[in-house]
């Protein structure tokens, strides 16, 4: 569906392009909002996440590590397997360059970015704009994203995002 769309409509995937396509969509400013939402919220996320233990610990801790020995070889193989994804290409001694971008469907719609940040809002934007369902793995972190961080119908919250809520607000 992203390929086809890219086909069809290729302006769409620019910051500016997706910045005002989800302003004409919302009338709230997708880029500046996030950014700002994020810096009120972020120290009570890692208050949060810092207690986190277990489970979801090991499973962060085994992401981290996986993503360290990545070569290009198998970063493309990778990027051709991510349904929905933030890449970050480092600076290497034989590479002078580096890169934040997006992946969607298994395909680079976005690169060149300044930060994860900005391209966390922008993977936001494209699934709001597109209008696409949230994956089943990270339909909590987009709910989170969406309704507490965007406040972008708010009121209905799962479980899960008001009890994060009730804590980042404790």
């Amino acid at each position: 569906m992203v390929s086809d769309v890219q086909e069809r409509w290729s302006a769409l995937f620019d910051v500016i392009e997706i910045n005002a396509e989800f302003r004409r969509i919302t009338t709230m400013p997708l880029q500046s909002r996030f950014l700002s939402q994020v810096d009120l919220h972020s120290a009570n996320l890692l208050r949060v996440f810092v207690k986190r233990s277990g489970q979801q610990g090991k499973t962060l801790r085994d992401i981290v590590a996986m993503m360290t020995d990545m070569t290009e070889g198998n970063t493309l193989s990778a990027i051709e397997r991510t349904v929905v994804g933030i890449y970050v290409a480092r600076q290497t001694p034989g590479s002078n360059s580096s890169d934040v971008g997006v992946i969607l469907e298994g395909v680079v719609v976005l690169h060149d970015l300044e930060n994860v940040a900005l391209a966390t809002a922008m993977l936001f934007g494209f699934f709001y704009i597109l209008n696409m369902r949230y994956p089943s793995k990270l339909h909590y972190t987009l709910e989170v994203i969406q309704k507490i961080i965007m406040e972008l119908d708010a009121a209905d919250l799962s479980r899960k995002a008001q009890s994060l809520k009730t804590k980042v607000h404790q």
